[in-house]
């Protein structure tokens, strides 16, 4: 049984190597990436302007008047001085052709006193550069800028969450294979003593043996930690595929709209009839009504979904609540009903644990040591991965040595 699951994690690790190499390296860094992403693009981010700040709106118009190609999608409510306010926008269609304006970009920069636009660049373009470094990695971590096809954009966040499944069960068949042999342990306290030298590092054993030691003694070292990367990069990837049914199915959660509507086909526009102005007034009042602690900080209209997503949060401390700090309010775009809300920490079990998905993933539920932990959590993933490979490579090595020689021992025991 031993050699089947040592045959398995084998095979599972080496099928999921490259993808958690891709993964470690790049979630080691974008735990960081407002700061790293503020440091590279200090020109744009960083705004001279000082004085009262103007209205979103106006600042929206703005945009829209200086390339009138170009439609705001994500206008930034929660206005800073010093700190560019960040708009995000989709292509118009162009009246003589029937096709969409090729912007070249996807978002604006705008200095949130003077309203002068500070520059643009495209998030999702695949092109790598100073300024578009931290989204880059991002959605390499996240999807591995996997192109849509077949009617949808999701197929890089599913095969990131299926490897992801995998590296999960592969972990507990990992945990098994540190543990002594059945037939050696005859007590509690010998399977302890047994066990002792799996969490050791033989530093002066040799190459070999430490990097063996490394892949074994350093996964059970970090082994819980790994549980809960895995699992919730699984949730949060299959989502809507896996993650959210299943809860729904063995426990009591309660739908937004996000769960009980379904998209607009890909590439097609819901046209809102109500505009930002009004979505941001229903959202607001709707938010004192509930008493939240922070005004409305953006608001979204993606067209894929009939609703505005209102998120309110703390300008200074977008992750606050232990991480899970945006509050949203969805209002319909097509008669201003509030269709839902979503609260930090309020709700079901069910609900409290869906929220924590992305604050464990990102290690932002424990703060600043939780994001030094992810950080160096990624580059474990890669040193285990690395040295899985190393321990892979010299048996296969030896095996194909040991071939020769058992065939030439079988010929002269022939002779004989």
């Amino acid at each position: 049984m031993r050699a089947f699951w040592t045959v398995v994690h084998r095979w599972a690790g080496l099928t999921v190597a490259l993808f958690l190499i891709v993964a470690g390296l790049t979630g080691a860094v974008i735990s960081w990436d407002h700061e790293i992403d503020e440091w590279l693009n200090a020109d744009i981010m960083h705004t001279p302007g000082r004085g009262p700040l103007q209205d979103p709106l106006v600042l929206a118009a703005a945009v829209e008047a200086d390339d009138p190609r170009a439609e705001v999608s994500y206008m930034t409510l929660g206005l800073e001085e010093g700190h560019a306010a960040s708009f995000l926008v989709r292509p118009r269609t162009d009246p003589a052709t029937g096709a969409k304006f090729a912007l070249g970009y996807n978002t604006v920069y705008v200095d949130p006193v003077t309203a002068r636009i500070t520059g643009h660049r495209d998030s999702r373009s695949i092109a790598l550069s100073k300024r578009n470094l931290m989204p880059w990695l991002r959605h390499l971590h996240e999807s591995l800028h996997m192109p849509a096809f077949w009617g949808s954009d999701r197929w890089g966040f599913r095969l990131m969450g299926v490897v992801a499944l995998v590296w999960l069960l592969d972990s507990f068949v990992a945990l098994y294979l540190t543990f002594p042999p059945r037939q050696a342990v005859r007590s509690v306290r010998t399977w302890a003593s047994r066990w002792r030298p799996s969490w050791l590092l033989r530093w002066r054993a040799g190459g070999y043996k430490l990097n063996f030691d490394l892949h074994r003694a350093g996964g059970l070292w970090v082994w819980g930690v790994i549980i809960v990367v895995s699992f919730t990069s699984f949730s949060l990837n299959l989502y809507r595929e896996v993650f959210y049914p299943v809860m729904s199915t063995i426990s009591t959660t309660t739908p937004g709209p996000y769960e009980t509507l379904k998209p607009a086909p890909l590439g097609t526009f819901i046209q809102p009839r109500i505009g930002f102005a009004d979505a941001i007034a229903i959202a607001r009042h709707e938010g004192e009504r509930l008493g939240f602690a922070h005004p409305p900080g953006g608001i979204w209209y993606g067209g894929d979904f009939p609703f505005y997503n209102v998120s309110f949060f703390d300008p200074g401390n977008e992750m606050g609540a232990l991480g899970m700090g945006l509050s949203n309010i969805y209002v319909s775009s097509d008669t201003g009903e509030v269709l839902g809300t979503h609260r930090p920490w309020h709700g079901t079990a069910a609900d409290v644990f869906v929220q924590l998905q992305l604050p464990l993933h990102s290690g932002r539920i424990l703060g600043l040591p939780g994001r030094i932990l992810m950080s160096l959590m990624g580059l474990a993933v890669v040193m285990l991965t690395i040295t899985g490979i190393v321990i892979w490579e010299r048996k296969r090595r030896a095996r194909r040595l040991e071939r020769p020689a058992a065939r030439g021992l079988a010929r002269l025991q022939a002779r004989r």
